[in-house]
């Protein structure tokens, strides 16, 4: 569904004003009068949408032509969906973060805007690095292998439905969402979790309870940006 933008904000204006004569409303028939006039006066309520123009972000390979030139671990071939396509084109920013982390072992800053995908910058790098684990044999043992840090709720919650969506079917790679209200219990964890989301899908392999490691893993990393 396209969004036009002055439909929209024509409707967005009648809709508040429609609100705003709802709430106020004066016994005496002038004063009406003279509200609805104010209301509809232009550029009273709004001035408009404002519309940006911006340019495409450059584009770079996709995933596959990656597993082709031997960056990515062919592993993404299964493990990629909808959430995060196989043949679509990464940006060129995407592709070259990717890379630099991936072949290079290079620590990155991706300072771009809004909707550019950096989750892609850093989330494809992580995957790689756990599809080359479970080749190994490794990733069958114990231990936190990636930490995502965001400085709101909000923001984890968010990330935690996109690894559901992307990951739920690939019982390898299990997540899980660590924060102040986390249970220590499963099955408090459990009864919580259906409280907060009763809807929202979520694979078995998820974890729900606190992790006596993921504490001491946040503070070692933390210590290492610090220091």
């Amino acid at each position: 569904m396209r969004l036009h933008p002055l439909e929209t904000a024509h409707r967005i204006r009648e809709d508040y004003t429609r609100y705003l004569q709802t709430i106020y409303f004066f016994r005496d028939p002038s004063l009406r009068r003279q509200f609805r006039e104010a209301l509809s006066a232009p550029d009273f309520l709004t001035q408009g949408p404002i519309l940006e123009a911006a340019a495409p972000f450059r584009l770079g390979r996709s995933i596959e032509q990656m597993i082709r030139d031997g960056v990515l671990h062919p592993g993404f071939r299964t493990l990629c969906s909808d959430a995060l396509p196989l043949h679509r084109s990464l940006y060129l920013h995407q592709d070259r973060a990717v890379e630099k982390v991936v072949v290079g072992g290079r620590n990155i800053v991706v300072a771009t805007g809004t909707g550019s995908g950096k989750t892609e910058a850093f989330l494809i790098p992580i995957l790689d690095h756990l599809l080359r684990e479970q080749e190994v044999g490794t990733l069958q043992h114990p231990g936190v292998r990636a930490l995502l840090l965001y400085p709101m709720n909000a923001l984890a919650n968010d990330q935690l439905r996109r690894l559901r969506r992307g990951f739920g079917a690939f019982p390898a790679l299990p997540l899980g969402r660590h924060h102040r209200g986390t249970e220590e219990k499963g099955g408090r964890a459990r009864g919580r979790l259906r409280e907060q989301v009763p809807r929202e899908p979520r694979p078995p392999h998820e974890i729900l309870q606190r992790l006596p490691n993921v504490g001491a893993a946040s503070k070692s990393l933390l210590n290492n940006y610090t220091q």
